[in-house]
């Protein structure tokens, strides 16, 4: 008997049963900001990258509405055929002054920008050097670029070195491209990027740092890892998210001139789709202006994080090396991960499970982020939850199971 044509499906979703890996949509929550309704109930939000708080802030809304007003829902165009505009063209200015470079060039998320960004960089006989905790967009960029790529032990200089070192002694000829995230998404530490410059410039490497969790978040004004340890070097190209801290949606990359036109030229992602939306744009426009009056929602950001985590840490819970907004607490097993998910929504805190593939097996995890939004009371309710929770379940205070 033939097997159905869809058969395969449902032999996978079957298997992601078994492995406690399922996902499904789950509707409920509106908005991301601190407190949400979620399925009938008010909640305490630690699952957003709405880290300023800015998606729901009245500036942004209201630069929107009236954007939409005057140029509409949407450009019906690529930017290079008829979707481009004065505020396109605005905002990427603003960007590139808020960034301290020369030019900045928009995508439509960071996901496309890692690939336009990877792929239009480098092809074959090229090698990429990538952290083994980048994001899922860097390695599909890595993957489709078709250079030869390899992975480094995360944040791992000596070892970055050896491969570089590797690389110069059988004179390899293409280019060399060293990519990592600035703050890894799932950990929430942070990347040598100092030492990993200094390698790209002895070596003569590109860097490309993905600063999607760290622009708006950390370093003087939210300008981002890389200007919080003042690193100046001619081969980096900074890709950002507007999706995250700036509240609104998309990306951009940050560099020299050279870069942006050469990806205005080379990165398909970018030629082969509808330009942003004016209300996005405009969103995103005042984003950068509200950073620029309030630097002060980085440190509330910054003090935030502290509490929490040293809250969570004084509980026995293993943040990892979190040292940042992103706030991991390691679990191991996907089914007590998923478990303690729904314990901490049923006492009103919304904080998801992470798991496999996301994450490496048995690293299984909740991820928590802190709002600039959040209160220290608010703060200080969910950390009461968390150890509530934890006593139900049989969890230690050095988070090791009893059960």
């Amino acid at each position: 008997m033939e097997q159905h044509p869809l058969q395969f499906m449902q032999n996978r979703l079957d298997t992601l049963h078994h492995e406690h890996l399922y996902r499904q949509l789950r509707i409920g929550h509106e908005g991301s900001e601190a407190w949400i309704e979620f399925e009938g109930r008010r909640v305490l939000n630690l699952s957003s990258n709405n880290y300023l708080g800015l998606a729901e802030h009245p500036e942004l809304k209201m630069a929107a509405s009236h954007a939409a007003q005057r140029f509409g829902s949407g450009t019906g165009s690529s930017r290079l055929i008829a979707g481009n505009s004065e505020l396109h063209e605005q905002l990427e200015k603003r960007l590139a002054t808020f960034k301290l470079c020369e030019s900045a060039l928009l995508f439509n998320s960071g996901y496309t920008a890692n690939i336009g960004v990877l792929t239009a960089l480098a092809t074959r006989g090229d090698l990429i050097l990538s952290d083994e905790l980048n994001h899922a967009s860097i390695i599909d960029g890595c993957r489709l670029s078709r250079a030869t790529c390899k992975i480094y032990p995360h944040s791992d200089v000596a070892a970055l070195e050896a491969l570089l070192a590797s690389a110069k002694k059988e004179s390899h000829t293409g280019k060399i491209i060293v990519v990592t995230d600035s703050v890894f998404s799932m950990d929430g530490d942070r990347a040598p990027l100092t030492a990993i410059a200094a390698l790209c410039r002895d070596y003569h490497a590109l860097l490309i740092v993905d600063e999607a969790h760290a622009t708006g978040c950390i370093g003087p004004s939210g300008r981002g890892l890389l200007a919080e340890e003042g690193i100046e070097y001619e081969g980096i190209i900074a890709i950002n998210t507007l999706s995250k801290a700036m509240g609104s949606f998309g990306a951009f990359v940050a560099g020299p001139t050279l870069v942006r036109e050469y990806l205005i030229n080379v990165a398909r992602t970018f030629i082969f789709t509808t330009a942003l939306p004016a209300p996005v744009v405009a969103a995103s426009l005042a984003a950068v202006d509200m950073l620029e009056r309030k630097p002060a929602l980085v440190e509330k950001l910054r003090e935030n994080a502290t509490f929490f985590r040293q809250g969570l840490q004084e509980m026995g819970f293993d943040t990892l090396q979190s040292s940042t907004h992103i706030i991991p607490i390691l679990i191991g097993d996907p089914q007590i991960a998923m478990e303690m998910t729904e314990r901490l929504l049923a006492n009103g805190v919304f904080a998801i499970a992470i798991r496999p593939p996301t994450v490496p097996a048995g690293t299984a995890r909740i991820r928590t982020s802190v709002l600039a939004s959040h209160s220290r009371a608010d703060l200080a309710h969910a950390l009461r939850i968390f150890e509530r929770v934890a006593d139900e379940m049989g969890i230690s205070s050095h988070a090791t199971l009893r059960r």
